[in-house]
């Protein structure tokens, strides 16, 4: 696994700040964000590729291709990948290796600058990569050709469903035999001043500007938009087979998914949350798992009025039972756009691997409806996860839904 956020490039690290509940959401301080409502979000502070991109190309690129590209590196180092030597330990097949890894939004940065210089110095002085580092696809492009991987290789734009869908996709080509090995996830970085302007205009974003830290708040009835957040999450799939010929270090096992539409609206979701409801059990008949073997819940709980408790109504009516228990992500690091259910799936992960999940930030005021039971608290909670599930939902109507169990090796 890798994963870039404001909490640092560091798995480990990360998810370490995220069950002592540490929020890395603060005011924008790379630039001025002038007559702009919102001037705060989950921002990466400082980055440095370190050894993972060449200096030059990473000197370049657009933010949301350098994320990802180091987030992949990072996930093939701790899934012992050998990508350079053919005849060393771990190494695998480049023809049978693919990358999957979308964006919700693409090279944004890019793009705003070479319209600027469009507008200001006239097209003589447009940069000629321009296009290439904005488009969607070049991330997964770049990382492929960075490592030499021959297999599958496209992006999906999902709105802020992508890096979900990006898994499920993945998980296909290995069941098709057309892969052994898939990077999967999301990157985005849209913290830029278009961005930031976009999603205000839509009065999306918390206007908490006052109080940075409190204003991702899923659940609380004080609630007022979500948390810009930016960065990177990729996961290495990996066929059994293929993992265990050359001993990687499995982590934890992928059930599979489903992905559903609401068919509704550009933006809201369907208050009856039926899309959301179609997505879970489709899921869940798939895998074969049953709704009481769910006992944690990664959800989708952006913050908004409408969202979080058309998404809460449908989890506490099916996993009730169970003894599920539920937190959100984005109220530590924000909402990270494609990028979001990539690093989620990598929380989800960390929760299976290490028995404790993270605690939910600033659920002060719990909506009327509530079933606070069913909430990790204020601080970490030791949870032996059976199985977990991931849900992230995006603009269009886009429902997905991700199930992780921990790894069990079979007895001969």
């Amino acid at each position: 696994m890798g994963a870039v956020t404001a909490h640092g490039d560091d798995v480990d690290e990360m998810y370490e700040k995220l069950c002592r509940g540490e929020s890395a959401i603060a005011t924008i301080d790379k630039w001025d964000t002038g007559e702009i409502g919102t001037k705060f979000a989950g921002e990466i502070k400082a980055f440095d590729c370190g050894d993972y991109m060449n200096k030059k190309m990473a000197r370049r690129v657009d933010p949301y291709i350098a994320y990802m590209i180091v987030a992949a590196k990072r996930a093939l180092e701790s899934a012992k990948v050998n990508w350079n030597d053919e005849s060393g330990e771990h190494y695998v097949d480049k023809a049978l290796s693919g990358c999957l890894i979308g964006s919700a939004m693409g090279g944004m940065q890019t793009f705003a600058t070479a319209t600027e210089n469009l507008v200001t110095q006239g097209h003589r002085k447009m940069n000629p990569f321009c296009i290439p580092f904005a488009i969607t696809n070049m991330g997964s492009a770049l990382t492929a050709m960075d490592i030499g991987f021959m297999g599958p290789n496209y992006s999906i734009a999902s709105a802020c469903a992508t890096g979900n869908f990006c898994i499920l996709n993945s998980i296909m080509h290995i069941q098709n035999g057309e892969a052994n090995l898939m990077l999967a996830g999301a990157s985005d970085a849209a913290v830029i001043p278009i961005g930031m302007a976009g999603f205000s205009a839509a009065k999306a974003l918390s206007t908490r500007n006052d109080d940075p830290a409190a204003a991702s708040r899923p659940w609380d009835a004080n609630r007022d938009g979500f948390v810009m957040g930016e960065g990177a999450g990729v996961l290495v799939l990996e066929s059994l087979e293929s993992a265990l010929a050359r001993g990687a270090p499995i982590v934890a096992e992928v059930l599979g998914g489903f992905a559903t539409c609401d068919a509704h609206h550009m933006t809201e979701p369907r208050p009856d949350g039926v899309g959301v409801n179609f997505a879970i059990d489709k899921a869940l008949e798939m895998t074969g798992v049953k709704a009481e073997d769910v006992n944690y819940i990664n959800a989708h709980a952006t913050s908004t009025p409408a969202g979080d408790m058309a998404e809460l109504r449908v989890l506490q009516k099916k996993f009730k039972a169970s003894g599920a228990k539920i937190n959100s992500t984005k109220s530590l690091i924000g909402h990270l756009l494609g990028a979001a259910s990539a690093v989620e799936a990598v929380v989800c992960i960390k929760a299976i691997t290490s028995g404790e999940v993270h605690p939910n930030k600033n659920l002060e005021t719990p909506d009327e409806g509530v079933d606070t039971s069913m909430l990790v608290g204020t601080t970490r909670e030791k949870l032996d996860v059976k199985v977990a599930l991931s849900n992230s939902f995006g603009f269009g109507g886009h429902n997905s839904a991700v199930l992780f169990a921990p790894y069990k090796p079979k007895r001969s």
